[in-house]
Parts: structure tokens; sequence; C-alpha cells
């Protein structure tokens, strides 16, 4: 890009190639999940609630985006790339809809599905910290949605444990987490580098299932079992490891997952229900206030450096000239004069000099 480009003709990337391309496979996976839970599987949404999520979605993230680009005078990120940018600006949208439409139950209640789904797109807009200088969003979006809805809707649920596998058996319901499980782990280990985080999260849950255990009574084969659900795996593998929300460094990535692991273990010791996307919220609300403190740090620190900078090129002041009674040395007054007592040029041979020309004179 050239630097006499004007401002308002740059939009700047949205993802680079390697996000773009996981957001790509994920968004085909869960639609592919979605056309087989309706025919197959036994979702038990009405069949065009997902269609009303994705439009909803859709035209919240493009006038969302339209108006963040007037705002900040540049072009909207879905323009300029043809049709196939302007899908790949939908990516992140199309997986919130979907998520948010088939991981909830809110009975016939459509318009609750809906604010959720406002809720998670519209959120990225608002809930932002600064990351290597730019301005993203921290909350995992689809997360906060059905967080949000379980929050001020008691009533509602997430998706019942037979959900995916209703109309299965036989094995089959077997091989349904088994076959997203080995894609979803081929996706996070090429594409979205999120193993480790992945290793903690599932390596925390199982602590925290024998620890609830040792300390409360819960049934720990009971705790573990979890780890078996559809649900499960598919929150590991699609929710939890959003690129977007999550930290990319190996200890960062450790630390996320397992903190989203030990808040969901002290929030179900406390009888907290769905306790994993609440834990998950709170975890990413945490790393959006570090982020923002980080930044604040970092900023000031800068400050700081720059000034001790300025000080050390200020150059040095003149050096005085004085005049020869303030160069000469502290000599002996002449003239019977005592010393410090007495107003003397303080040099014994100007005055010497003084006389022999009052002499010439006279």
């Amino acid at each position: 890009m050239s630097a006499a480009q004007p401002l308002s003709q740059t939009a700047g990337p949205r993802h680079n190639p390697k996000v773009v391309t996981a957001l790509r496979r994920f968004a085909i996976s869960i639609s592919a999940l979605n056309i087989v839970g309706y025919t197959v599987l036994g979702f038990e949404q009405p069949w065009v609630w997902p269609f009303i999520a994705l439009a909803t979605a859709y035209a919240v993230e493009l006038t969302l985006e339209a108006i963040g680009a007037r705002a900040e005078k540049r072009v909207p990120r879905f323009r300029g790339g043809g049709f196939r940018g302007l899908m790949e600006f939908l990516y992140p949208a199309h997986i919130t809809a979907l998520a948010v439409n088939m991981l909830t139950y809110v009975n016939d209640q459509v318009w609750v599905m809906v604010f959720g789904v406002v809720v998670a797109v519209g959120a990225k807009w608002v809930l932002r910290a600064p990351v290597r200088g730019r301005m993203r969003h921290f909350m995992n979006p689809s997360n906060l949605g059905i967080a949000v809805i379980l929050l001020l809707f008691p009533w509602a649920s997430i998706a019942p444990p037979y959900h995916f596998t209703e109309y299965v058996d036989g094995g089959i319901d077997w091989l349904v987490p088994a076959v997203i499980l080995t894609l979803g782990t081929m996706l996070n280990a090429k594409l979205t580098e999120r193993m480790w985080l992945i290793v903690a999260w599932v390596g925390g849950f199982a602590v925290q299932a024998v620890v609830r255990g040792l300390l409360f009574g819960t049934s720990i084969p009971a705790a573990l079992a979890m780890m078996t659900g559809v649900a499960f795996v598919l929150f590991t593998n699609y929710m939890i490891t959003d690129p977007g929300t999550s930290p990319s460094s190996k200890w960062g990535q450790i630390a996320f997952g397992g903190g989203v692991a030990a808040a969901y273990g002290l929030l179900t010791a406390l009888s907290v229900a769905y306790g994993i996307f609440f834990a998950t919220a709170l975890v990413c609300g945490i790393r959006g206030g570090f982020l923002w403190v980080s930044d604040i740090v970092s900023r000031r620190r800068a400050e700081e450096a720059l000034a001790v900078a300025a000080v050390g090129l200020t150059p040095e002041k003149p050096p005085v000239e004085r005049t020869p009674i303030e160069n000469s040395e502290a000599l002996p007054c002449v003239n019977g004069c005592a010393e410090g007592s007495c107003s003397c040029s303080g040099n014994p041979k100007d005055s010497e000099a003084d006389d022999r020309r009052i002499v010439v004179s006279a």
C-alpha cells in the first residue's frame, strides 16, 4: 500500500490467510452438521430457525461494519473482494448464528434466539481491547450469546444431551462424536494452532472432576462421563478454540484453557447450572481486562522511555565567558589592601601595567 494512499481508501485485511482457511472450514463443518442434524440426527428446533439466525447475523454484521467504516473513514471490509470477499467477511457471523441456534433450546420463542444472535454479533463492536496495536473483540461471540440467553431467560436451556444422537443407534451414536473429534482436532492442529489450549482445557476438566469428587462427594465417573458427549466435543473443538478470542502463545493458551476448566469446576461446585458457558465468558472477560491493563502499562513505559531519551538528547549549555577578573585566581591584593577587604584587580601584573600607563601619560 502506498504511503500516499488516503485513509478512506484503505480497509486493511480482516484476517490472515491461515485464519481465513480455518474460518471457512469451521463454517463448512457447522453447516454440514446442521444439515445432517435436521435430516438424520434429530435436531429439535424448527428447520426454518437456522435461516432466521443466519439472516439476523448477516444483517447485524453488515450494518455495524458499514457504520464502523463510516465512523473510521475507511472502506467497509466486505467491499473490494467481490462475492468471495463478502463470503470471507461473513464467515464469523455464519458460524456464530448456527452455533447459537444449534446449542440453545428456547421452546417456540424464536425472538429469544434472535436476541442471542444479535448480542453475539453486536458485542464484537462493543467489547474490545487492544491487541498488537489493533482493537479486537475479546468475548467469544457464540458463547456470549448463549450465556446471555441463559442468564436473562431462566426458562431457556441448552440443547439436551440426546440432541445430536436422538435418532441413531447401533454404534452410530459413538461415530458422531468420533468424527467431530477427528475433524476438529485436525483443524485445530493445522490451522488454529490451539492444541495447547485443548490439552489444558481437557486436562483441567479431568482434574476439576476428580477434585470435586474428593472435596464435595460428586460422582467422579459421572463428572468425567460428560467428556464423552457430543456437546463437550463440539465445545472443545469449535468454541473454546476460537482463534479471534483466545491467546496464541503456548503459555497463554495453557492459562486460558486451564482457567476455563477451573472456573467451570468452581461454578459447578456452587451449583451454577450451565457453568461451561459462564466459565468461558468469565475467563474471556478477565483476558479482556488483562489486555487493557497491559496496553496501559506499555503506553506509560513507552512515554517514560521517550521522556528519558528527550532529556538525554538535550544540548549542553555553552560555557559562559567571564571577565579577566572573574577568570583570575584568588591572588593577593596589592596597594596595601588586606586580602578580601578591598577592591583590586586581583593580579599584581595588571596593577604594574596600569602604573606604567599612568607614568607615560603624565
